[in-house]
């Protein structure tokens, strides 16, 4: 009986121990979108052909006017926008973070899934689409499966 009620004991432990680490953070990035995105270009296992292609790259805080080529609709909702896209290149590849209201940040998602279009460019197509979030944050990424991966990696542990 006492083993019983030590092993429940150390699994309501555990629990209560998980809980906290979750709160404590919650997962947010703080700063701006801006230096953000900066941040997960030095981080991220890029090759040495895209670096060497970045400087052609703007990155630049979304407006009305550029919402539909880079989101594929004005109907998300956000606080703060960045899009970073080469001005010139043989590749399609864009990659766009949004803060958000923390319960809306499935919505938008699925926004951004539903309206994006790996056609979008002339010629040349995005090889794939991720879509992942860190609490109020979302990283939207369309290109080649190296590149949006590995951007993908550097935003899970940013």
């Amino acid at each position: 009986m006492n083993k019983k009620i030590l092993i429940c004991f150390i699994c309501m432990m555990m629990l209560f121990c998980a809980a906290c680490g979750k709160k404590e953070g919650g997962g947010q990035l703080e700063g701006s979108l801006i230096d953000i995105m900066a941040g997960l270009y030095e981080k991220a296992d890029l090759s040495e052909d895209f670096r060497a292609g970045m400087d052609s790259f703007e990155t630049f805080e979304l407006t009305k006017d550029v919402e539909v080529s880079i989101l594929g609709t004005e109907e998300i909702t956000y606080t703060e926008g960045v899009a970073s896209i080469p001005m010139i290149s043989p590749n399609a590849y864009q990659c766009v973070l949004l803060r958000v209201e923390e319960d809306s940040v499935d919505t938008v998602k699925q926004q951004l899934k539903d309206n994006a279009d790996l056609n979008k460019w002339v010629c040349v197509s995005a090889e794939t689409m991720l879509i992942e979030s860190r609490g109020d944050v979302i990283f939207f990424i369309m290109g080649d499966n190296n590149t949006a991966y590995a951007m993908n990696e550097a935003f899970q542990k940013y």
